[in-house]
């Protein structure tokens, strides 16, 4: 072709076409350039030693060292080229994984939208390794407690165990160690033996481990929680379960499969389910307080009012408490959250007396049965509810009662008699004249003797 085509066609000048076919060359060569750094490459060494990697203090020892106008860009590039202070980038690599042989767990904070409030709760996911298939669950906290409720659904979803379980160094499974020295506590090891199984934590530092059941939170929180809100936690459980057979479901262009699909090969390699799966709870003492309720995370659930002061056990489940004091056991809805919130069930409902009974009716009765033949007493005690504690007339009728049941019935009417014709209605100086009498009676003096 002519050498203004070939320039036409390539956006080129003649000359620069012309050049280039004249080198002979068919690859462009490598620009070389020169720095001023290049001359001071073994005092760069030593000051990024001495200043601690800081390129910054670098280049101003440089500077004040060498005598040379060093641009900080220029150092900086130096730096890349002669590899000082870089670190070598490493392959990812990749893991291979059979069918049933291990799935990854993991939890991560996620804001969600109940009855229009935002709350954080903590999403717990598993995914089976080689079908990719996901299953979560959100939690108010997450515990031993929650993690056992969550492997324990996630294993019924996938019908089956894997021979391990990835986590990371968190303390609710681990007991000690890290890594591949780490030691799950013998309450999670139990666990792990009962499904047949076994957890292994990745190294510390090493997350990319269980990249597998990393990568989908990011997906929870740009898709399932975007545009949603729940009724309370039951529903966003319910739907995210929901949302799970629809996403197991649908074809993946990054695995080229359908989870679905390759979990029914992965299927049968999965360990069997125990023939009785235990039901996770979680058990606790207490003891009734005054007002017939147990505490358990700030919340109060109540009980029959013969159980006051009583010890019980309590057994909380997921979604319910049963309280057993050995002999009878009281169920109650579990609720989620530690808010202070009170649960009283219809049976155990106080039934509060009538007005009267509340304002000393009952003394009244129970004096006029002591004394039917003594209306002074009756009167007595009416006059005493108007004139004597008017804020407490009940606790003033109980004392007057606790008199008349004590001490001798003369004396006592002697000395009622006496307050009501002066309209003493004292009962402190009540009792010091119904003593006075009584000793009077049993204790005589001299002279009446």
């Amino acid at each position: 072709m002519p050498l203004r085509k070939i320039g036409r066609t390539l956006g080129l000048s003649r000359k620069a076409v012309r050049l280039v076919i004249r080198s002979g060359l068919t690859e462009v060569p490598s620009l070389v350039r020169t720095s001023r750094v290049d001359e001071h490459r073994t005092l760069v060494r030593d000051l990024y030693a001495t200043c601690r990697g800081n390129l910054v203090r670098v280049h101003e020892e440089l500077q004040a060292e060498s005598k040379t106008a060093v641009s900080y860009q220029a150092l900086t590039a130096f730096c890349r080229r002669e590899g000082i202070g870089v670190t070598p980038k490493v392959a990812s690599g990749e893991y291979d994984f059979p069918p049933g042989e291990e799935m990854q767990h993991d939890t991560s904070p996620h804001q969600i939208d109940i009855m229009g409030t935002r709350r954080l709760v903590q999403t717990a996911s598993g995914v089976l390794c080689y079908s990719r298939r996901l299953y979560f669950q959100f939690f108010p906290t997450f515990s031993r407690f929650e993690c056992k409720v969550f492997l324990t659904d996630a294993f019924a979803y996938d019908c089956g165990s894997t021979d391990r379980v990835v986590i990371d160094n968190t303390s609710v499974i681990v007991g000690r160690g890290t890594g591949k020295d780490m030691v799950p506590a013998p309450e999670m090891a139990a666990f792990a033996t009962r499904y047949g199984f076994e957890f292994l934590a990745h190294e510390k530092g090493h997350a990319d481990r269980k990249g597998r059941v990393e990568a989908p939170f990011g997906f929870i929180e740009r898709n399932f929680l975007v545009g949603r809100s729940f009724r309370s936690m039951a529903d966003a459980n319910t739907r995210a379960r929901e949302w799970c057979d629809k996403v197991n479901a649908s074809y993946k262009k990054h695995i080229r499969a359908v989870p679905d699909e390759l979990f029914a090969a992965e299927r049968p390699y999965l360990n069997p389910l125990p023939r009785v799966v235990p039901e996770v709870y979680r058990l606790h003492h207490r003891v009734v307080d005054l007002s017939a309720y147990v505490n358990l995370h700030t919340n109060r659930y109540s009980v029959p009012e013969a159980w006051i002061t009583r010890p019980v056990e309590v057994l909380e489940y997921r979604d319910r408490l049963e309280i057993t004091d050995g002999r009878a056991t009281i169920r109650h809805r579990r609720l989620d959250d530690a808010t202070g919130q009170s649960l009283r069930l219809p049976d155990h409902r106080r039934i509060r007396p009538a007005p009267e009974e509340r304002d000393g009716g009952r003394e009244e009765k129970r004096l006029a049965a002591l004394a039917p033949g003594a209306p002074q007493l009756l009167a007595y005690a009416a006059a005493l509810r108007q004139h004597g504690r008017r804020r407490q007339p009940t606790l003033a009728l109980r004392q007057f009662l606790r008199l008349v049941e004590e001490y001798p019935r003369a004396a006592v009417l002697a000395a009622v008699e006496t307050a009501a014709a002066y309209g003493l209605y004292d009962l402190v100086r009540l009792e010091r004249m119904v003593l006075r009498a009584v000793g009077r009676d049993f204790f005589p003096t001299e002279d009446e003797s």
